[in-house]
């Protein structure tokens, strides 16, 4: 008898409720404009900017576009234990990011609205939709592998934690799921990530592993160490009912074809979930198609702005229902986390509207755009994966900066690429990936006109686990840290060259 037939029922309502984002976009989104507006309106920040007389989205706009530097001071004040301030009540839980320009690091705020109406319900509706395209799934029968990051105390506050997202999950999860999953939440939590790796293979090979959630980059290196450990040359030799791997953080196009290769399995399934520490905002519902739906009715309300306009002090700003399909936009939420009107740093482009459905295109910071020619993360990673296609390679991690100008008063792209599998030839695979740039970036292909303003890109090849090497010298190894793909200064690859030319 199939569980996971009998479990699965429990989902056809919420599979109902999603499938009203078709029809009913607008009023959902209200819906959550007004309750967030209404819970906060008794705040610090609810008072400042009259959240009593919000009635429509026109008076919403009054409040100013938020960075994280704009907020900073509220978050501080929140983590040394002041309440009421941008969410109500005291908010006990923060998620450790990336930082900016300012900070190493930068903590968003997790309340617990946000926690159960922001980010679990992400992880519902990932196995909601999952079990409604493969209504023959065997989800229940084992358990998944959800790899996390760690946490440490906040300050002196009581019971508040500061750290990965995913270890802020982990602690608060629901003592029923940790019937369903593996590691341990001891083992899950272990803040030196090598450890961690080996003491999850040393305690899951033996298990009935059906479905793995986290970090591409940090999954595939629990992978492989659990190949090792046990000799097999295939995954699903070791969990022969493996089926199902969530996966986000990054873009997986670049491990596609490693995960094909170390899970060459029929039934074996890849779903994109889009989660971040500010909150769960979109889930792959057709596994056949790569864009994303955006999940309308969870404590978030969307705006957009047209990504020409993001250096624009007063940048035109929209509605979900004002964006136009095909176009780049950085994301902007309000949410039940305290985050109003907040610059999200992640730029989509929308494939269809009713339901409304994307594609991360990159970051507003991750591009370059040295030289006019407005190179995103989403055009990098086509472009790799047909230089890939056509060359027999792998491409485990890479980042590119501007080359501004040479010895020989030459302009280019530099390419630090780390392969699992080597091209057949580099030049080829160099000129693939040259020719497909121009082919899916018209401004990149006007700049390389004629060799007149940027020259042909150039690869150089790093050296095995440079980026794992850089990541742990800067304190990044696990949880939801990742590779800066692009970036308009040399700062960064700079860093990763001189560790390049030394021997491990």
């Amino acid at each position: 008898m199939n569980s996971t037939k009998l479990i699965g029922k429990v989902f056809g309502p919420r599979q109902q409720a999603i499938a009203r984002y078709a029809n009913e976009a607008e009023a959902i989104q209200d819906r959550v404009f007004r309750k967030l507006i209404q819970t906060a309106s008794s705040t610090e920040w609810g008072k400042k900017y009259d959240y009593s007389e919000i009635k429509t989205y026109a008076d919403f706009q009054r409040v100013p576009i938020q960075t994280y530097e704009d907020v900073k001071g509220y978050v501080d004040r929140m983590r040394h234990g002041e309440e009421d301030v941008l969410w109500p009540g005291k908010v006990v839980w923060y998620a450790k990011s990336s930082g900016t320009t300012n900070d190493k690091s930068k903590f968003i705020p997790v309340s617990k609205d946000g926690l159960h109406h922001l980010h679990y319900q992400g992880g519902v509706d990932a196995v909601a939709l999952y079990l409604q395209q493969n209504p023959e799934s065997r989800f229940f029968s084992g358990k998944g592998l959800i790899l996390g990051g760690s946490h440490s105390p906040n300050y002196n506050v009581k019971d508040s934690l500061v750290g990965d997202l995913s270890a802020i999950l982990i602690q608060n999860i629901n003592p029923l799921v940790n019937f369903i999953r593996v590691p341990s939440k001891e083992i899950a939590l272990l803040s030196e990530f090598e450890e961690k790796v080996e003491r999850i293979a040393e305690t899951t090979i033996h298990e009935n592993v059906t479905n793995l959630s986290g970090v591409p980059s940090w999954m595939l290196a629990v992978i492989k160490r659990i190949l090792e450990k046990t000799g097999a040359k295939y995954l699903n030799e070791v969990w022969p009912n493996l089926e199902v791997f969530f996966h986000g953080g990054v873009c997986f196009t670049p491990y596609r074809e490693q995960y094909k290769a170390l899970i060459p399995s029929d039934k074996m399934h890849y779903m994109e979930t889009y989660n971040a520490s500010e909150g769960f905002f979109g889930l792959q519902s057709d596994l056949h198609d790569p864009a994303m739906l955006l999940m309308i009715d969870y404590d978030v309300f969307y705006e957009f702005i047209p990504l020409e306009e993001i250096d624009n002090p007063n940048p035109r700003i929209v509605p979900l229902t004002g964006i136009e399909v095909g176009k780049n936009y950085a994301v902007v939420i309000s949410t039940s986390c305290g985050l109003w009107r907040y610059i999200l740093g992640d730029t989509v482009k929308f494939t269809q509207k009713n339901p409304y459905k994307f594609v991360i295109t990159g970051r507003t910071k991750h591009f370059i755009n040295a030289f006019g020619e407005e190179l995103m993360v989403d055009n990098a990673e086509k472009g790799l994966e047909r230089a890939c296609a056509e060359t027999g390679a792998q491409v485990l991690e890479y980042s590119a900066a501007p080359v501004f100008m040479d010895a020989d008063a030459k302009c280019r792209h530099q390419w630090l690429i780390e392969f699992s599998v080597m091209p057949d030839s580099l030049d080829k695979f160099r000129d693939t990936l040259d020719k497909a740039l121009q082919e899916i970036n018209s401004d990149y292909e006007a700049k390389r006109h004629k060799d007149i303003t940027l020259q042909k890109l150039e690869i150089i090849v790093a050296r095995p686990n440079l980026f794992h090497d850089w990541l742990k010298q800067k304190g990044k190894l696990g949880g939801q840290h990742k590779v800066p793909r692009l970036s308009n200064t040399r700062e960064t690859i700079e860093e990763m060259l001189k560790l390049n030319k030394t021997k491990r």
